[in-house]
């Protein structure tokens, strides 16, 4: 048989969960931080299922000492009656992909399971997993390693109960009629070098606490003895006032809600005096974070009530276009909020980022139109105030828009003169090309006779950088410094922006290590993350951490990255002279030091900037470097203490 060819020997087939652990990320997204969260995740959203079908009133997760990771409810416990299969409906939710009581909606008419793999997934990639069910007066549990069940279904847990969880939580658990207790330890042969998070998962439980009115959720980190408690009353309206705490809003929140047969939706939404948008659409439980069918009914609804109320009071003139979605946009948080039965979900994958139900776009399309015209009749005030906002942006994009014209005249910005101060590579695949933003012409002058010419490019920049979350587009393409920065990655910007023509796929953030330094990379960040965010989502922009010491002992040099680093070398050598140069600017290396110490592919540190919260990095954006001065002084207050000084 030709060496190319295959036969009926060579099919594989996996049975049970098998799947799950040849192909862990087709389930969980990824095996790096965010799919290690990603399991407890699942679990959690178990017990909130509980509570959206009316039967859990608390949620408990607690993470102990050795990483392992507990989550208690107070609902109705998993059934652990024999299942048509043999085995009990316990050791089937465990161990069965798509089984599970999501299916039916007598038993979950509301819940983010879909396919009824969530817990035998966790339970697969976990080398430990014991669930305990308490159901009419009986403790059952079954342990579980690998997705494969390592004891028989048993009814005697009530035992052991002070010995698994303690006897404070014991007495909680034996006071309870009825629950579900899922104890993991996650495999580490397949989440290498992963912990648990603490603002990870606050964030997880706060976004549900807002979502389930009155549900109450406890975390507890046993690692550092640290507990918090999440209870709120006011939903969705309560999400959207956190969100634009730190920013000055121009309206009240604006709530709306219709409730169908097949399907109900809540959307709360407000307007503040930024430039950015911030939407959260949920489906059940689950944070749909590519939105979906629910996210563009809401947008196509907004857009029209917005444009018709415009015209109406005379806003917009009969000559004039209708303002954009982008104009629209601006200034606006919306939390949209979708609950329908578990059996009709239509999810794009397992990992369940996007809503696919096509009858709910026309289901939040009507919700929003409704609510918004009612709520601008009775509210003509804020309405206007709306309308001004948005005149705002339309007149600052079209003033950018005359600026980028007048650039690409001058023959920049799209596919025309690199800027002269850039001294770009010979390499013109993007995949091995990289984009060093260097401050000062010193550094920059170090940086391009170091680079490797071949696949690096030096951008140096001079002086402090435009604020970009106080700017609106006009004014960031007069810039100078940004306008090379634009022209030199090659995508445009605002309306015009392609992420398929950016020019280097590592763009390499590299500055001094001193406050300005950190300054001017806070600046670059902050307009990445405003204008360029797709640049961040697909994982081109990086931080260089340059050394900070230079060792010398004897002959020998050595550089440290830290001061642990450096006091544990300097150890090595206590009876010899040694002597520390302290590293205040990139300038102060000559090009072969720079180019070992941090261009070198083999030998440097870079850090890869990643959005693993989109809101809560909106909120730390517009509290730091937004025009509202309270939120950021009581930041700093809060702060100061843990900052550290290097002098």
């Amino acid at each position: 048989m030709a060496k190319n060819q295959y036969s009926a020997k060579d099919i594989q087939v996996l049975e049970g969960l098998e799947p799950v652990r040849k192909r862990p990320g087709m389930y969980i997204g990824s095996t790096d931080m965010r799919g290690f969260h990603e399991l407890l995740r699942e679990i959690v959203d178990n017990s909130v299922d509980e509570a959206l079908a009316g039967r859990a009133t608390d949620v408990w997760v607690t993470i102990h000492d050795d990483q392992t990771a507990t989550v208690r409810d107070n609902g109705a416990g998993i059934p652990v009656d024999m299942h048509k299969l043999g085995i009990s409906a316990l050791e089937v939710t465990m161990t069965k992909l798509h089984a599970g009581g999501k299916f039916s909606q007598s038993a979950y008419k509301f819940s983010g399971g879909l396919h009824g793999v969530g817990a035998s997934v966790v339970n697969a990639l976990s080398n430990f997993c014991r669930v305990v069910v308490k159901r009419d007066g009986k403790y059952y549990y079954q342990t579980y390693k690998q997705g494969t069940p390592t004891s028989k279904l048993k009814d005697d847990g009530e035992k052991y109960l002070d010995q698994w969880f303690g006897e404070q939580t014991a007495k909680a658990i034996r006071q309870q009629a009825s629950g579900t207790i899922t104890t993991f330890t996650v495999d580490t042969s397949i989440f290498k070098d992963c912990r648990f998070d603490d603002q990870r998962i606050v964030n997880l439980l706060r976004d549900r606490a807002y979502l389930i009115a009155g549900l109450k959720l406890h975390f507890e980190d046993q690692r550092s003895d640290w507990q918090m408690h999440f209870y709120f009353e006011g939903g969705i309206r309560s999400l959207v006032k956190q969100l634009t705490r730190n920013k000055k809003p121009i309206t009240n929140v604006i709530f709306m809600d219709k409730q169908t047969d097949f399907a109900e939706v809540e959307i709360a939404l407000r307007y503040s005096d930024t430039y950015s948008e911030n939407i959260k659409s949920f489906v059940n439980s689950i944070n749909t974070v590519d939105g979906g069918t629910h996210v563009t009914g809401f947008r196509i609804a907004l857009n029209k009530v917005i444009n018709d109320y415009a015209r109406k009071i005379q806003a917009l003139k009969d000559n004039q276009p209708n303002f954009t979605a982008d104009d629209i946009k601006e200034g606006l948080t919306a939390v949209i909020y979708v609950k329908m039965p578990s059996d009709n979900l239509q999810f794009e994958s397992q990992t369940k980022t996007k809503l696919n139900n096509s009858e709910i776009q026309g289901l939040t399309q009507t919700a929003t139109r409704e609510g918004l015209e009612e709520y601008f009749e009775e509210h003509p005030k804020e309405a206007r105030a709306i309308i001004a906002k948005i005149m705002l942006a339309q007149k600052a994009r079209l003033a950018a828009r005359a600026a980028k014209e007048a650039v690409i005249r001058k023959g920049a910005l799209e596919g025309g003169t690199l800027p002269g101060k850039l001294a770009d590579c010979q390499e013109k695949d993007p995949a091995k090309s990289e984009l060093f933003i260097v401050e000062g012409d010193s550094a920059g002058g170090s940086a391009k006779q170091g680079r490797d010419r071949k696949f690096q490019a030096i951008l140096p920049l001079r002086g402090k950088l435009l604020n970009t979350e106080r700017a609106h587009l006009d004014k960031i393409i007069k810039f100078a410094e940004l306008k090379d920065l634009l022209i030199a990655l090659g995508t445009g910007v605002g309306e015009t922006f392609n992420i398929n023509n950016l020019r280097y796929h590592r763009i390499i953030i590299m500055t001094d290590a001193d406050v300005d330094g950190e300054h001017i990379a806070t600046l670059l960040l902050t307009f990445f993350f405003r204008h360029t965010p797709q640049i961040i989502e697909h994982g081109y922009l990086y931080l260089a951490i340059p050394p900070l010491y230079k060792v010398t002992v004897g002959k020998n040099s050595f550089y440290c990255y830290s001061e642990e680093e450096r006091d544990a070398l300097i150890k090595q050598y206590p009876n010899q002279k040694v002597s520390i140069q302290r590293y205040k600017g990139l300038g102060e290396m000559n090009p072969n030091q720079l180019w070992e110490t941090t261009m070198n592919p083999e030998n440097r540190i870079m850090k890869q900037i990643t959005i693993e919260d989109a809101s809560k990095a909106d909120e730390v954006f517009s509290m730091l470097m937004g025009s509202e001065v309270p939120p950021r002084k009581r930041f700093i207050q809060t702060h100061a203490q843990q900052a550290e000084l290097d002098i």
